[in-house]
């Protein structure tokens, strides 16, 4: 049964774990320390043995610690980098919970000169070592766990109550990632013929027997997967399952009316969902981003004014107009901004400006103009816009207001990306979607990116943005 063999997998887990944090202890105190002699043969740092003997602290304190970061939660439900943010932050704790006790202990009777002649850099290096060694040991044991459960290896029994949208979602999945190591032993339904197979999973009855259906079967956990119309029976469903001893899980049937991860809040006891988790409603997260934007303008206008400039004179001396074209565009909240460009077109009329796509090839783009768009140099004026706080570094595209009162209609979820600040590159954009494509994969990235932000992310994009340049640029 998995539940046996979760219990000495995390036993293991943690007595490896005590060897890691050991060992990166023993290869900072070598790399540091080692046998550091003066000239007149007394050793500078104190006795290895002094050393050594704090393991017996700091070994048990880094488990404590990779328990309380849910370091070990089964690895087929955490994501390689949530696990890597655990590990950082475990050891940050650790390294100030050891930083404290050096500088807290140094006037303590008896230990007090220890600690005073303990080695900072040497903690140091054990917190950089350690978070090295740990990532490095964690990654190889997933990759093995993952092998042994494509095998077959290694499997948790799984019974779905219900059939709906949640419960194929899961089916296909699973099926798509042999290495989370579900073994889905039958489904229970009304609908459903008993005996009769759904999506390669076999019907074993419907609910009035799941109370019957349940001690038969060796099941480690039961997801409940009612479709809404049969919400009715979800608390005795619960009921049922709970008294049988096995963990339930609940995967809510809500894809038609919330169409990605919700945000769970917590009203003093009452539990709300957001319809949708935008990480850069967050007021930290909007300062975090606003100063990057900030000193990122800075640095690039400041480092590609030379490019601007002959840019600018190239413009002005191959074709009339201005030199600068402010453009309407939809931003935060809807609320419209003047985007700036360098002008790249010959002058139009309003109406073909109003209504058409720049496609490729279009007649209306001028020689220059075709250089600086293919080398997204027309975009760069719009580091003022970001120094204003009409756009940020990274975000969805703008779009023209009427181009957005005609998608707001046409594509489900559209506007949701006014929810941020528009972008001067952004996740779609690096991906392909720009310009002449299409509009509802732009938006699924668009999407993507506005509800999973990082800082991480953005820093990806620019990278992306700075090696591959746009793709679709013309």
């Amino acid at each position: 049964m998995i539940k046996s063999n979760q219990s000495k997998f995390n036993f293991i887990h943690i007595v490896l774990d005590a060897v890691v944090t050991a060992l990166s202890y023993i290869l900072a105190f070598h790399v540091v320390i080692g046998s550091h002699v003066r000239t007149d043969g007394v050793q500078v740092a104190l006795p290895a043995e002094v050393y050594f003997r704090a393991l017996i602290v700091i070994v048990p304190a880094y488990i404590i610690l990779y328990g309380i970061f849910n370091l070990y939660t089964p690895k087929r439900i955490q994501s390689r980098r949530r696990e890597l943010a655990n590990i950082c932050k475990a050891n940050i704790i650790g390294l100030m919970l050891i930083t404290f006790i050096l500088f807290a202990g140094r006037n303590l009777p008896g230990i007090g000169p220890y600690l005073r002649n303990f080695s900072t850099r040497m903690i140091v290096a054990f917190f950089a070592i350690n978070i090295i060694l740990e990532t490095l040991f964690r990654n190889v044991l997933r990759v093995c766990l993952w092998n042994l459960r494509a095998r077959g290896f290694n499997q948790k029994h799984v019974l779905l109550v219900g059939y709906s949208m949640a419960a194929t979602g899961f089916i296909d999945r699973n099926r798509d990632n042999p290495e989370w190591g579900y073994h889905i032993m039958g489904l229970i339904d009304d609908e459903l013929e008993k005996g009769s197979e759904k999506d390669g999973v076999r019907v074993l009855g419907d609910l009035s027997e799941l109370r019957n259906i349940l001690p038969n079967n060796d099941v480690d956990e039961i997801i409940v997967t009612l479709p809404l119309d049969k919400y009715m029976y979800l608390k005795p469903v619960v009921n049922i399952c709970e008294k049988s001893g096995v963990h339930t899980l609940f995967i809510p049937d809500y894809q038609n009316i919330i169409p990605t991860t919700p945000y769970m809040e917590d009203l003093e006891g009452l539990p709300a969902i957001h319809i949708r988790h935008v990480p850069l409603t967050s007021p930290f997260n909007a300062i975090i981003k606003r100063i990057v934007d900030i000193l990122g303008a800075v640095a690039a206008i400041i480092i590609f004014s030379p490019v601007m400039l002959i840019t600018a004179l190239l413009v002005k001396l191959t074709s009339p107009g201005p030199v600068i074209y402010a453009q309407e565009r939809v931003g935060l909240h809807n609320r419209s901004f003047r985007m700036f460009k360098f002008r790249s077109m010959y002058i139009q009329r309003p109406e073909d400006e109003l209504t058409r796509w720049t496609t490729k090839g279009d007649p209306r783009v001028t020689p220059v103009g075709r250089v600086i768009r293919r080398l997204n140099i027309d975009e760069m004026p719009q580091f003022f816009n970001v120094l204003k706080g009409d756009m940020s570094l990274v975000g969805p595209r703008p779009e023209r207001p009427q181009f957005v009162e005609k998608f707001k209609e046409e594509i489900p979820r559209y506007m949701i990306k006014h929810q941020v600040r528009p972008g001067l590159t952004g996740w779609a954009q690096v991906n392909g979607y720009r310009g002449d494509t299409s509009i509802r994969k732009r938006i699924e990235y668009d999407l993507y990116y506005i509800e999973n932000w990082t800082f991480g992310l953005d820093i990806k994009i620019l990278f992306m943005t700075i090696f591959k340049g746009f793709k679709n640029a013309y």
